[in-house]
């Protein structure tokens, strides 16, 4: 009983009241009553106008009827569909809480945009296929009036995946189910690689996967301004600055199986100002955690994890920062203009960068491997060792490659099996989650900001059925592995 509570939020219905703040009534009757009380006051005062003693403008709002944690393009993408979604417009107040308002470390300006199909989980290529769309017709969900139109530079060169023989039997697997799924994906024998691809050393290479449709890379730093522009003329308020802390009340309960757990609602987000001493406590009845590589701590600042290990109080959202490297070279051998994005049987990879002869990629390091996350700095000697030769073996015409910079980039690392988190905690039942897709949340992010916003206005997943991303599997030990995670 308890499992079939877990996997169905505890029953959504119960928990899900109408959006607006506990302090009696909608945020309009918050606003009436705000502007009684200035009137009242300026009654006292000379003058006549209205003048408070000093600047608010840098801070928060006092009510939001949702806050977002992290304004990266999952956050922006949630507070997209909630607006876009929402049923009478300007009904829902959305406010997001981002620290860096320069995104120098946000995952999303350092990606390298890849998008693609040729995942082994129905509800990965399900995502990817809803966002492809969304992206191939940007402008007529992110077309602001009097704005120039989005050009997110999409390369529709698609993904090409080698398998050794002893990958060969998963990739089959693989491609079939991507096939059912609508993604137009083949398979290529190491003499058809060899033809379409002639700068590839096909040595050890079984079987290959290539995305006929609808994969390729694009613009991530378009697509997050695209997103931030948009939400802004709907109404989206934003606000630089760290959450420090919860507020919540507490109810007790028992399951079916009379066992006894503990409710928790947020009802109040603390938000420290930047370079500041001060807070704002902006109460709320929604909290969305889209920190990325952080969402782990928010979610301890909620208190989730805290109980007793082995319960669902004491599980982790099992979310941390893993570093990762990005180098760019310059090669006038190279594959030239038709270089899918490629992924090595190894784990390198590589795409075109431009139209300069030049290449980006990387390789995730393995545990072993794994480097401090406590900076960005970049390790020269990871790609020396460990990417290049792997990538000159495979293109000969890399063994030339002239290394031209590099940056460092986190991923939001899902420690449990690598995939979303998404939906809300089953104990803290007004914080949802958009964090934890291990390095392919940029692509998906359209996806999953609907089907949050879904699931906050709904109650349950409506356009595509996110169901084993809810953060319930972590207790019941129920992994949804990934087996193309790069």
């Amino acid at each position: 009983m308890l499992r079939r509570a877990l996997q169905l939020g505890w029953s959504r219905g119960l928990f899900i009241r109408r959006l607006g703040t506990r302090r009696g009534g909608s945020s309009l009757d918050w606003d009436g009553n705000i502007s009684e009380i200035k009137k009242k006051i300026q009654s006292f005062l000379p003058g006549g106008t209205w003048n408070p003693l000093y600047d608010t403008s840098h801070l928060p709002p006092e009510q939001s009827d949702v806050v977002i944690v992290g304004g990266g393009v999952l956050g922006l993408s949630v507070a997209y569909w909630l607006k876009k979604l929402e049923k009478i417009q300007g009904g829902i107040r959305v406010l997001v809480v981002e620290r860096d308002h320069t995104y120098s470390q946000a995952s999303t300006g350092l990606s390298v945009g890849g998008i693609r199909q040729q995942f082994s989980l129905p509800e990965n290529i399900q995502l990817s296929l809803f966002s492809v769309s969304f992206l191939r017709n940007i402008n007529e969900h992110l077309a602001v009036v009097d704005a120039p139109p989005l050009d997110l530079q999409f390369n529709p060169s698609g993904y090409l995946f080698l398998a050794s023989e002893k990958g060969a039997a998963i990739m089959e697997s693989n491609v079939k189910v991507q096939r059912q799924e609508g993604a137009k994906v083949c398979l290529m024998s190491p003499e058809q690689l060899r033809n379409k691809f002639p700068w590839i050393n096909t040595e050890g290479v079984a079987l290959a996967s290539y995305g006929l449709e609808d994969e390729g890379w694009f613009d991530p730093w378009c697509l997050l301004q695209g997103l931030r522009r948009k939400v802004q003329s709907m109404g989206v308020l934003f606000c630089q600055g760290e959450v420090t802390r919860f507020t919540s009340s507490s109810d007790r309960m028992k399951t079916a199986s009379e066992k006894e757990v503990i409710l928790k609602r947020i009802h109040e987000v603390h938000v420290k100002m930047d370079n500041s001493l001060e807070y704002q406590p902006v109460e709320c009845a929604i909290v969305i955690n889209a920190a990325g590589a952080w969402s782990g701590q928010i979610a301890e600042l909620a208190g989730i994890g805290k109980g007793l290990p082995g319960t669902l109080q004491g599980t982790k959202l099992p979310v941390e920062p893993r570093k990762r490297y990005v180098y760019l070279w310059h090669c006038p051998q190279g594959p030239g203009l038709e270089a899918p994005l490629v992924i090595d049987s190894s784990g390198a990879y590589f795409r075109r960068e431009g139209l300069g002869n030049n290449y980006l990629g990387g390789r995730s390091p393995t545990e072993e491997e794994e480097p401090d996350p406590g900076n960005l700095e970049v390790d020269h000697d990871f790609f020396q060792d460990k990417v290049w030769p792997p990538l000159a073996q495979r293109v000969p015409a890399f063994e030339t490659l002239k290394v031209r910079r590099a940056w460092a980039g986190y991923y939001d690392y899902n420690t449990f099996d690598q995939n979303g988190v998404v939906g809300p905690h089953p104990l803290v039942v007004n914080m949802y989650f958009a964090t934890g897709f291990s390095g392919h949340g940029l692509q998906q992010a359209p996806g999953v900001g609907r089907a949050v916003a879904e699931m906050v206005l709904e109650g349950h997943f409506q356009t595509i059925n996110l169901n084993p991303f809810l953060f319930s599997r972590f207790y019941l030990g129920e992994k949804i592995q990934e087996q193309n995670i790069i």
